[in-house]
């Protein structure tokens, strides 16, 4: 029995906000998960990734969506979310039970499905205690669940002027590179 290449083909899902989805790019693929798709393509590795990234999007929101994208079973799942939630001053408890529950919901769908959280930080602005507990949500919890850890997604890039679009916070074409790095150091193991 012959089986199409497709059929072979797993699947990540890169779970986001405007980071994931290339949010201010011409072309979605020059978003982090697209140069992660060419450099899985140029191994010839069997992934296919589905870049679920919508902008704006809160773990509240993320919550609200996550039964939706759980159609497609993800051998891996990429969940980066939270930025906006630290940018908003959400209460912390309320950013950390929503990013459990989308934990939660994908693995009681899919228990074997690997699980990668992007660590986020914010700007001090909400004060040092609430930017130090929120850099802190994403290690505890992938300590707890077992999650694998991209340690601060936008590590290299957050803060320089020449890798952010003019409104300072989003990554330009060379900073998602830089993303796509940090997540490649993660995934490549996982393939």
């Amino acid at each position: 029995m012959t089986t199409s290449k497709n059929t072979a083909t797993k699947t990540i899902v890169f779970f986001g906000d405007s980071l994931t989805a290339g949010y201010g790019l011409e072309d979605v693929n020059d978003a982090f998960p697209g140069i992660i798709q060419q450099k899985i393509d140029s191994l010839d590795l069997k992934y296919s990734i589905v870049n679920s990234g919508v902008s704006g999007e809160t773990t509240s929101g993320g919550k609200n969506r996550i039964d939706w994208v759980l159609h497609q079973k993800p051998t891996i799942f990429v969940l980066e979310l939270g930025a906006n939630d630290g940018l908003r001053g959400v209460p912390l408890q309320q950013s950390k039970e929503n990013l459990q529950a989308i934990i939660n919901a994908v693995k009681t769908k899919y228990p074997e499905t690997i699980i990668v959280l992007a660590g986020m930080q914010i700007p001090p602005n909400m004060g040092p205690e609430y930017t130090t507990e929120f850099k802190n949500i994403f290690p505890d919890l992938a300590k707890k669940n077992d999650l694998y850890l991209v340690p601060f997604l936008l590590e290299n890039v957050g803060g320089i002027a020449r890798l952010n679009q003019s409104d300072g916070i989003h990554p330009t074409k060379e900073g998602h590179h830089i993303l796509a790095k940090n997540v490649w150091t993660v995934l490549k193991p996982l393939l």
